[in-house]
């Protein structure tokens, strides 16, 4: 099926890609967020235990975009905000013990755009705290890092920047794929975060019947289970059949 409006793309992105703030402390970058998402098309904010808000000053620091402040979604836990996403960007300033993948805007806003017209329906993309990003659990859920390549001589970055460059990656992809695009039916959805870690989990309790490892000093094959499992975008059969399999290993072990 070929795109053959820009209205087409940019629409069908709105609807599936969110973003999504993590422990925001000051109201006035929620603002900012809001005016910087809405003036690439966005509407859908998430915030994860924002310190201080609802809040005149994020109000006032949004401008025309106090709309997407009235209905952003506020919820407790990061997983609560992402469970029902295909995809998951986290955003990244620093390196992790065990590297994941990692791309610039451009790269990650690629791989959304493409996702979007395969037929996935929600893509989440993760800002964390102002002083100290996104802990190793909240990386964790995520299937893509992404990173903005900035001075190394000054590369402090306000989280409405870095949300303003993602979004504005996003819109000029869809952009300019728009003349020359063609969607492709996926036969099968991909698997939302809650699937996949279900079947994390499955994997781990079969790990843990068979004595693979050392419960009390995993190191970090969890971590690297969960890297394997987050970057290879399943689908939701591909999730049933490890799930169905996990499940036959587990009845012959026990007899």
């Amino acid at each position: 099926m070929f795109m053959n409006s820009k209205t087409d793309i940019t629409n069908l992105v709105d609807k599936v890609v969110r973003f999504v703030l993590v422990n925001t402390s000051h109201p006035g970058n929620i603002g900012a967020s809001a005016r910087a998402i809405k003036t690439m098309g966005f509407n859908r904010m998430d915030l994860i235990s924002p310190k201080d808000f609802p809040h005149e000053t994020a109000i006032y620091r949004s401008k025309a975009a106090s709309d997407i402040l009235e209905k952003a979604q506020i919820h407790k836990k990061l997983y609560d905000a992402i469970e029902d996403c295909q995809f998951v960007v986290g955003t990244s300033a620093r390196k992790r013990k065990v590297p994941w993948p990692l791309v610039g805007p451009r790269e990650a806003a690629e791989e959304i755009i493409n996702l979007s017209l395969s037929g996935t329906k929600n893509i989440a993309i993760v800002f964390g705290r102002e002083d100290h990003g996104l802990n190793n659990e909240e990386m964790g859920l995520c299937n893509l890092h992404v990173a903005i390549p900035t001075s190394e001589k000054y590369s402090s970055l306000n989280l409405s920047q870095a949300v303003q460059i993602l979004a504005y990656e996003i819109r000029t992809q869809a952009l300019f794929k728009s003349n020359k695009t063609f969607k492709q039916e996926w036969d099968v959805p991909l698997a939302d975060s809650e699937e996949v870690e279900r079947l994390i989990n499955h994997f781990d309790e079969i790990m843990q019947d068979v004595d693979f490892y050392d419960q009390e000093n995993p190191r970090k094959l969890l971590t690297r289970v969960r890297r394997f499992f987050k970057r290879s975008k399943m689908d939701h059969m591909e999730a049933n059949i490890f799930r169905g399999l996990f499940s036959s290993i587990q009845k012959k072990i026990k007899k």
